[in-house]
């Protein structure tokens, strides 16, 4: 194996190049796509066209993290987002595991529930969306900066319905089992339902999952427990952004709240945490920020995954000083598919297209971002 080079800049001497072993998987480098809803998953059910799409990020060795893919009915609340909680999305992806696994990649689905980003459109029976809370959500303008989204205010879910949301967490990554999934990364992070019970400026309850700290993240650990239980702690991520405030969702001491997390992580002996940095305040734009994610990644006790605004001189960087072990790439993945290659060549990067993200085509702003090869021709 090599060592990380002084010079750092021979070839497959950057640190990002370098091996890792994360529990059973043997990573070839550290550089992995983050998950991205892109929107492409007509009626909930993942397409054929997302087979080219991951295969086309795949190396041997390397971890893609899939879209955010909802646990039941009730978890949808975007246009077009993949589920599997049913035997036909089950099927549907099974063609696109298979894809990244013959390339040699390693393949986690990040299940996801929105809780009130939501609406009835995206509910069954036109019901209300649930969540910790009945604060309703303010209209937000969506990611193209013209549409605005409209939330339908939540139903506050009670306490003896939570664990029914739990056993659809449980159900989805044994789904992603059968469809061969490596393992699951429960989506924590970004305002969803998860999120809406453990962040305070969002959970107003009053039982045993409101209040104190340990109370908000109860449900968290609980899913946790549920999933880990269910396939296995060595296949089980989650992702976390406790300093962010996407979908009016902060908290008051956000550093607290992200220590917690980590240490009773450790209870469970999952495989990862994957963290937002806390720079990323808002959707895409990095901020500066005196909060750092180093006290939770000496914290936690298994692999550390960081997100959030990367660059690759970033990224080598924050490898090379131990302050995460695996770095998430979102957008320059999804522009570059062949970004550990432009890495490791330190090769010019396609710039990504942001009206393109979230449109339902099949192949423009999807499977049409060049590789090194034809973009050189």
């Amino acid at each position: 194996m090599e060592k990380d080079g002084e010079n750092g800049e021979q070839k497959n001497q950057i640190p990002l190049l370098t091996p890792y072993q994360m529990g059973k998987f043997k990573l070839s480098h550290r550089i992995v796509l983050a998950p991205l809803t892109r929107q492409r998953s007509y009626n909930n059910v993942p397409q054929p066209h997302a087979i080219l799409y991951y295969s086309q990020r795949t190396t041997k060795g390397g971890l893609l993290i899939a879209e955010a893919t909802g646990v039941s009915d009730t978890a949808q609340g975007y246009p077009d987002t993949p589920g599997i909680w049913t035997k036909e999305q089950v099927e549907a992806w099974k063609p696109i595991v298979d894809a990244v696994h013959a390339k040699g990649g390693i393949f986690f689905c990040q299940i996801w529930h929105v809780g009130r980003v939501s609406n009835r459109g995206f509910q069954p029976n036109g019901q209300d969306p649930i969540s910790s809370t009945d604060k309703p959500l303010t209209p937000q303008i969506r990611s193209n900066g013209i549409d605005v989204a409209e939330f339908t205010p939540p139903r506050r879910l009670a306490t003896d319905e939570i664990p029914e949301i739990v056993q659809h967490f449980r159900l989805a990554a044994r789904n992603a089992m059968e469809a061969g999934f490596d393992g699951v990364e429960i989506h924590g992070a970004h305002g969803y339902l998860i999120d809406q019970f453990m962040k305070n400026q969002v959970n107003d309850r009053t039982d045993k999952y409101g209040g104190s700290l340990e109370n908000r993240c109860r449900f968290a650990l609980e899913i946790v427990e549920a999933v880990s239980n269910e396939i296995g702690p060595d296949r089980v991520g989650i992702r976390l952004s406790p300093f962010a405030n996407y979908m009016e969702s902060g908290d008051s001491d956000p550093e607290a709240l992200g220590l917690y997390m980590s240490k009773s992580l450790n209870k469970y002996n999952i495989l990862y945490c994957h963290m937002v940095e806390p720079r990323m305040k808002t959707v895409g734009e990095k901020s500066e920020c005196p909060h750092s994610l180093v006290p939770m990644r000496k914290a936690f006790k298994g692999t550390f995954i960081s997100a959030g605004g990367f660059d690759r001189e970033d990224g080598n960087k924050a490898v090379a000083e131990k302050r995460t072990d695996l770095v998430a790439y979102g957008r320059l993945f999804l522009a570059n598919p062949d970004l550990p290659k432009r890495f490791e060549l330190n090769a010019p990067l396609n710039k990504y297209n942001r009206d393109t993200f979230y449109v339902p085509e099949p192949v423009i702003g999807y499977t049409d971002y060049p590789f090194l090869e034809t973009a050189t021709d």
